[in-house]
């Protein structure tokens, strides 16, 4: 999905508005905010279709190298932005310590081996975060995101802080993620998310947003885990991920919405607003 197929797709919404048009809209800017995950997901599916144990290059090592050449593209072609690279890189780190930590506690597996690795975690795990933080920056882009009212920003910082810390924590103490997941209704439940699919604005309820996020995100994990990409030994029979990681997926993405907005703060709105129709 191309920047100049999605916006003839929203001309042709502007001119002849229907509900059918209005969701393919929509799907396809998800799709195109979300190119970069996209990207990386068919290259678990590709490479795991095509590799052989006794090829020069290790799975791990060639996802690496096509991670990085697509980051490089996306940063040369315009689709991220330099200030938003940086951010999302900031996400990349802390998602690559929390991966070398989980393994070290046994939460999950890498079962194929490589050289470009921390910890006995591939390189291109932290791109798998990456590609979230890419998907929250490239949407507000995209469809023209507002949030409004939006929390203090101390308040969503130390809200992200904590759940980033529980990831941790949970493996010695007590597990607060229940008072989290809570804590995400009460701070951010009457933020909406006001979107343009084309000329017309859209609101959802950010908390809703983020469940929905969420689903995407535990879709795409079973991906990860059916190319035996990396494993859990909580799957069972069924082969499906525990449906725990659909929690952690929704309050992560917190912790990555929080890291976005260093950098587009201009979408956040103290107080509530009301959204007027944009030209195309």
């Amino acid at each position: 999905m191309t920047g100049l197929s999605v916006a003839n797709l929203e001309r042709r919404q502007a001119k002849s508005p229907s509900a059918l048009g209005l969701t393919a809209l929509i799907l396809a800017k998800i799709a195109y905010a979300a190119l970069f995950g996209i990207l990386i997901l068919s290259a678990l599916i590709l490479t795991r279709l095509i590799w052989q144990d006794d090829w020069p290059l290790a799975r791990y090592d060639a996802l690496v190298i096509f991670a990085v050449t697509t980051q490089i593209v996306f940063i040369w072609r315009g689709l991220e932005t330099w200030e938003e690279a940086k951010v999302i890189l900031i996400f990349h780190i802390t998602g690559t310590v929390m991966e070398i930590f989980k393994l070290a506690q046994g939460s999950w597996d890498y079962p194929d081996q490589g050289i470009l690795e921390i910890g006995g975690v591939p390189l291109f795990s932290g791109f798998m975060y990456a590609s979230v933080g890419s998907f929250i920056a490239r949407a507000i882009r995209i469809f023209h995101i507002q949030f409004a009212p939006y929390p203090a920003f101390w308040m969503t910082f130390l809200l992200a802080l904590a759940i980033y810390v529980n990831f941790y924590t949970h493996h010695y103490t007590y597990d607060i993620r229940w008072a989290l997941f809570a804590a995400t209704f009460i701070l951010f439940w009457r933020t909406r998310i006001w979107f343009y699919p084309a000329t017309n604005p859209l609101a959802i309820r950010l908390p809703v947003g983020a469940f929905l996020s969420a689903f995407l995100l535990w879709i795409a994990e079973n991906i990860g885990t059916f190319t035996r990409t990396w494993t859990y030994e909580t799957q069972g029979d069924t082969g499906i991920v525990d449906i725990g990681k659909f929690g952690s997926w929704y309050l992560l993405l917190f912790v990555a919405f929080v890291t976005v907005t260093l950098v587009v703060r201009d979408a956040m709105h103290p107080k509530p607003i009301q959204p007027t129709p944009r030209e195309i």
